[in-house]
């Protein structure tokens, strides 16, 4: 099923990212000596797989699997216990770098999430070049992999994905959706579970192909009315959900862990200004602002310290979100230990057009030097510059870190999709 299904990229705008074999690579990005080798994370021998590499896949591990029997399977393998708070973080980073792409994301669990990127592409090209983009970044800065299914809607993005697995972009033109969907089982669409596809194989329904050759009606008596149309339509490719964020944004943050732990807290600043800025950015792309600013540091023994301050008034300007994290970096006691990551983090989030908003002692002064709030228009045409040239295009000299000094960070420029 990894085999081409065409090139042609119109309609297909729907982008389905899932993580590979996600909390066991989060484990091998964090114990490369384990690559290669079979690994499954779980508890103890009562409990049961959370995760497994493909490794111990192959001698029939998977997830949900006890314990002992995963054991009896493949009694060579390396067992890792969780640690939920590090998938969470790295989850919450992924998904960050998808909200760089576009604002509407969907995310569905932990390590998946849908995309919608038709008002992308002008910027960053077509699907098929923002799905190497997204890959490259998530590898670079988190050191696992993710699969991208690309196509004309959810449902057949989502089987793309699992079918791009593992590492892979798997694109489904539009035209090639109906001949895609009849060669798969019919426990590969949305809402065939166990009990449906016996059902279904009752009526001697047990592909895609078979289900949507079979009258809707017979259908509806195998599996009920409503579920029976829907199963009938999804296997002709008819899914008009379109990608719903469906949550409201209680916070935007960026973080970044340094390739060696860092002892120059100028750097440490530079790099929270270029966070800061970032943090800057989406707030203005989804038309918020902030009124409290966070910043987090970890040190090299892994202890991780926030700290936070609620602004006099919202804002949506880079500099006042990094003045403020670099007052509270100042205030961290890092006690002598050098800075293994830092991040900002900006919350209580409200639209820019109810926001009461007084003018800063800054923006007083610009105004009576004629300039007008001069650091927000300057981000403003900063932001323009970006949409058109690609994040890289233009950025504060300050926050262009030291040479090798930290792990690439989250940019989608049109010159490195090409």
């Amino acid at each position: 099923m990894r085999r081409s299904w065409g090139s042609s990229e119109d309609g297909c705008s729907i982008l389905h990212v899932d993580m590979d074999a996600f909390f066991a690579s989060v484990e091998l990005a964090r114990r490369p000596q384990l690559r290669g080798l079979p690994v499954i994370v779980g508890g103890a021998a009562r409990g049961v797989v959370l995760a497994a590499t493909y490794e111990a896949r192959a001698f029939g591990v998977h997830s949900a699997m006890p314990m002992a029997a995963a054991m009896r399977l493949c009694p060579q393998a390396v067992v890792v216990p969780p640690d939920h708070s590090a998938y969470h973080e790295v989850s919450v980073g992924v998904m960050e770098v998808l909200s760089d792409v576009t604002a509407l994301v969907e995310q569905v669990s932990v390590d998946e999430a849908f995309l919608d990127v038709a008002g992308a592409r002008r910027r960053l090209g077509p699907p098929t070049q923002i799905a190497e983009a997204i890959r490259r970044v998530v590898r670079e800065r988190y050191g696992i992999t993710c699969s991208v299914g690309i196509a004309s809607t959810k449902f057949v993005a989502k089987i793309a994905s699992g079918n791009a697995k593992p590492d892979g972009v798997l694109l489904v033109p539009k035209a090639a959706t109906v001949e895609f969907l009849r060669a798969l089982p019919v426990g590969a669409l949305w809402g065939v579970g166990e009990r449906t596809e016996v059902a279904l194989g009752r009526w001697g329904i047990t592909t895609v192909a078979e289900l949507a050759d079979s009258d809707v009606t017979t259908v509806q008596r195998a599996v009920g009315k409503v579920a029976g149309a829907h199963l009938h339509d999804l296997a002709w490719g008819r899914d008009p959900r379109p990608v719903s964020p469906g949550r409201e944004e209680k916070s935007i943050g960026a973080e970044e862990t340094f390739v060696t732990d860092e002892h120059d807290l100028g750097v440490v600043q530079a790099k929270a200004l270029e966070l800061a800025d970032r943090c800057a950015r989406r707030l203005r792309q989804r038309s918020l602002v902030a009124r409290t600013v966070t910043v987090k540091v970890r040190t090299a023994d892994f202890k991780t310290l926030t700290r936070s301050r609620t602004l006099a008034t919202p804002t949506d300007v880079g500099r006042e979100i990094y003045l403020a994290s670099r007052a509270l970096l100042a205030g961290v006691d890092l006690g002598g230990l050098p800075v293994r990551l830092v991040g900002v983090r900006v919350e209580m989030l409200s639209p820019v057009s109810a926001a009461v908003r007084q003018p800063t002692f800054a923006e007083v002064d610009d105004q009576v030097d004629g300039t007008d709030g001069a650091h927000r228009e300057a981000e403003r045409a900063m932001d323009q510059v970006r949409d058109k040239f690609g994040a890289r295009a233009i950025r504060s000299a300050a926050a262009i870190p030291a040479p090798s000094s930290a792990r690439p960070t989250t940019t989608f420029q049109v010159a490195d999709l090409s």
